[in-house]
């Protein structure tokens, strides 16, 4: 018998601005249910998780939480207001005697809890959100965007601990990888309607697209038959009025149901084109270094980024990440090293900060400078040189004309970073650097963008913490350590690991965090993530009989792999794959990447022994 619900909304119907943001929309959740809540930016899902955590009242529809359960919500930005520090913001939902809570929480999530609440960054204020949460020991989660501000190592931690955990919980994120590996169910909020599978993140674009050729067949049948029903009525009425009237009244509401469809948005048209071309050396660095203060954040780093490379900066929050961006493209100088700039660069800038004055309207800040905080007036906007009507620009971005003169303070996240996106699509350009561009994207935005980016014929600087779209976007990673190191990687996230870098570099000197991180996570019922294995040990520096038939074997293993990589890049190639057969794709996909890991390491294997061989002569 299934477990009772521990939350349960109930014809759920809210309306913003003299429209229904969404209307009779119904959820259930209960203990250990793993739920995502998907939508489009500007859908109301942060607004229904609110209504789920009792902080918005609907308009109408009700709300019920099973009695004695504890429902904890995270919200995107939690409110410090009357906490002097992150500690007593920790310990403030917890009585006195149960404060050792807090600090296993606090501990676990390396937290420190004098630091002043008005000093701390982003990503401290996230991990004290998360500590909060976890030491109220909740029966349910309701979590909003939980990995916003975290870098990749917190979020790799937070993803281990929300898959041990017992506690149910129900989560927004447009980080692809963390959906689907964390979910079970998906919930879909799309134009005012909830639909909900009973399977994870994974399946739901397969099921997106299914439900979407559906309703336009549907939609396509209904046009037809209306359009001959209303022959049917000019033509043939007269002489059979009276015994038609029903069939007449049974047209009027089809058509009023044809007009009540609220029609999908399509995604947004953004276009990237580049300008003049730059240079074919973009950047050169040569041992440069940058310390604030007495700490080093980079040390003697060097490297020569070419026209049409995407490197992306990867690491812990305060590694220097955006310092290191920063003094690459001139913007701060080294306190050593050289750094020469190519010729004939026009950049765009996208910073994580995204300052943008609320008060004014969409329309201003475009026509003006919204990366520069400049208010314009005019009617019309240059596009990659072209004159084009601000809203029209406008409503390639998804943004109706009510919108368009309406203040920048009533958009949600997502829609700003959609209004920065078109500002900086604007202009040619043939570099761009872009500061967490992912943050705030609904899916689909983010999937347009990084095609926008593979297809981008200028080059691309970059910090994320997003690693599927690390995976999709970079030939490169520069991976910081926090501790002055910066090592470049070649191919994406997966890639980057796969060669040993980033967080399995850096987990051993983590291991004394990884123990306290212990502590924390048992208090809400979560269970420590396993430990990684230990590295192997380092191959014996002699050329034996293993060896030396190893390097006669791999050329033919290599070329094998090769064959079975092309073979399956093919297989996957048809579009109708996934819908026909997802057990088939799913192997293929498995299969392609367990294969391309294998010819990386014999590839590796063979260039280590052939150095080796030319070290002792043959």
């Amino acid at each position: 018998m299934a477990p009772s619900p521990l939350l349960t909304l109930s014809d759920i119907s809210l309306t913003f601005g003299g429209a229904p943001l969404f209307e009779g929309v119904s959820l259930s959740a209960g203990p250990g249910d793993r739920l995502c809540l998907v939508g489009r930016n500007g859908s109301g899902k942060s607004t229904l998780m609110k209504i789920a955590a009792g902080l918005v009242l609907p308009d109408s529809g009700t709300r019920f939480v099973q009695p004695g359960a504890k429902i904890a919500y995270l919200p995107q930005a939690p409110d410090f207001s009357g906490f002097e520090t992150l500690g007593a913001y920790v310990a403030a939902d917890l009585p006195e005697e149960e404060s050792y809570k807090a600090e296993a929480a606090m501990e676990g999530l390396r937290i420190d809890g004098a630091r002043e609440t008005s000093g701390a960054s982003g990503g401290e204020k996230r991990r004290a959100a998360l500590a909060r949460m976890i030491a109220g020991e909740p029966d349910f989660m309701l979590l909003d965007e939980p990995t916003n501000h975290l870098d990749i190592s917190a979020i790799s931690w937070l993803e281990s601990e929300l898959s041990a955990t017992r506690t149910g919980y129900a989560l927004i994120s447009h980080d692809r990888a963390f959906l689907e590996k964390l979910t079970r169910a998906t919930l879909w909020l799309d134009r005012g309607v909830m639909r909900r599978q009973e399977r994870g993140f994974a399946e739901f674009e397969a099921w997106r697209d299914k439900t979407w050729e559906e309703e336009d067949q549907s939609r396509h049948k209904l046009d037809r038959f209306l359009k001959a029903e209303g022959r049917w009525a000019v033509e043939g009425i007269s002489a059979r009025r009276k015994r038609n009237q029903g069939r007449l009244r049974r047209l009027q509401e089809l058509r009023g149901e044809r007009r009540a469809q609220v029609l999908r948005k399509g995604p947004a048209a953004m276009a990237l084109e580049a300008g003049p071309i730059s240079g074919k050396k973009l950047v050169e660095a040569e041992e440069i270094s940058k310390s604030f203060g007495e700490r080093v954040l980079i040390r003697e780093f060097s490297a020569i980024i070419q026209r049409g490379d995407r490197v992306a900066f990867a690491g812990p929050n305060g590694a220097g990440k955006t310092t290191l961006l920063k003094t690459l493209t001139g913007e701060l100088a080294p306190d050593s090293g050289k750094i020469k700039l190519g010729t004939n660069i026009v950049a765009a800038r996208l910073d994580q900060d995204r300052t943008l004055d609320p008060t004014i309207s969409l329309w201003e800040t475009l026509t003006g400078d919204p990366l520069l905080g400049a208010k314009g007036s005019n009617d019309q906007i240059l596009v990659r040189g072209t004159p084009r009507h601000v809203v029209g620009y406008l409503k390639e971005f998804l943004f109706d004309e009510r919108q368009a003169r309406g203040p920048v303070g009533a958009l949600s996240g997502g829609e700003r970073a959609r209004l920065l996106l078109a500002a900086i699509m604007a202009r040619e350009s043939n570099l761009l650097i872009l500061d967490e561009p992912t943050n705030d994207l609904d899916l689909e935005t983010l999937d347009l963008l990084q095609e926008l980016l593979a297809d981008y014929e200028g080059s691309v600087l970059l910090v994320s913490h997003d690693r599927a779209f690390l995976d999709a976007v970079a030939t490169s990673v520069v991976w910081l350590d926090g501790a002055g190191g910066a090592t470049e990687y070649a191919g994406g996230w997966t890639d980057m690991l796969a060669q040993g870098g980033g967080i399995a570099a850096s987990a051993e000197a983590d291991k004394p965090a990884a123990r306290t991180l212990q502590k924390a996570g048992s208090k809400a019922g979560f269970k420590p993530a396993a430990a990684p294995a230990p590295a192997a040990a380092p191959a014996t520096r002699k050329l034996n009989y293993a060896q030396t038939r190893r390097l006669e074997l791999l050329p033919g293993e290599m070329e094998k792999l090769a064959r079975e990589i092309v073979k399956l890049e093919e297989f996957m190639g048809n579009p109708a794959l996934y819908a026909k057969d997802p057990g088939a794709f799913a192997k293929a996909t498995a299969g392609l990447t367990e294969r391309r890991a294998a010819l990386e390491a014999a590839e590796e294997e063979w260039l280590e022994l052939e150095a080796l061989k030319e070290e002792l002569g043959g």
